[in-house]
């Protein structure tokens, strides 16, 4: 048997635009407001994790904190065995995303810290580790609007500041 491919429809992309207002709201209340029952938006919400459509998460300010730093790497790989490099990089402490793009970069690397040391150890030791990596150009970011990250609990946010 041929399983389907999930699409997203207008349905769930409604229920995704109440979460995106409040991801606590509760089902009941997606429910009612789009018509429908709530295991209906059950159902859906659950159909749209399982399918790596949706994912519901702590987020928060990265500006929050006063000496907190937020940035993007851009950097050039020796070879183009971002997989590999991408899996690495996703599991050090501080990343809060990594992507394979076009470019004059082969990936970009999301990252968020506490202080400037912890970036740069993060820069100078942790990528040394990861090796292969040719050249790479940081970009902080001073401010931001609608800018939010996903809470990380190893990050220990905020003890050192």
């Amino acid at each position: 048997m041929k399983l389907k491919k999930y699409r997203p429809d207008a349905i769930d992309k409604k229920i995704v635009s109440e979460l995106k207002i409040n991801g606590r709201v509760s089902y009941k209340n997606i429910a009612k407001k789009l018509d429908l029952s709530d295991g209906t938006i059950r159902l859906r919400i659950t159909r749209m994790i399982e399918n790596n459509f949706l994912k519901i998460s702590a987020s928060i300010n990265p500006f929050f904190y006063e000496n907190s730093i937020t940035a993007m790497i851009g950097m050039k790989l020796e070879r183009r065995d971002h997989t590999i490099i991408m899996k690495k990089i996703s599991e050090l402490k501080g990343v809060t995303s990594v992507i394979n793009l076009t470019g004059r970069y082969d990936i970009l690397i999301e990252v968020f810290f506490n202080s400037r040391e912890e970036l740069r150890s993060f820069l100078v030791e942790d990528m040394d580790k990861v090796g292969r990596i040719l050249s790479s150009e940081t970009f902080i970011f001073l401010d931001a609007i609608n800018k939010w990250v996903e809470f990380q609990e190893s990050n220990n946010i905020g003890e050192k500041l």
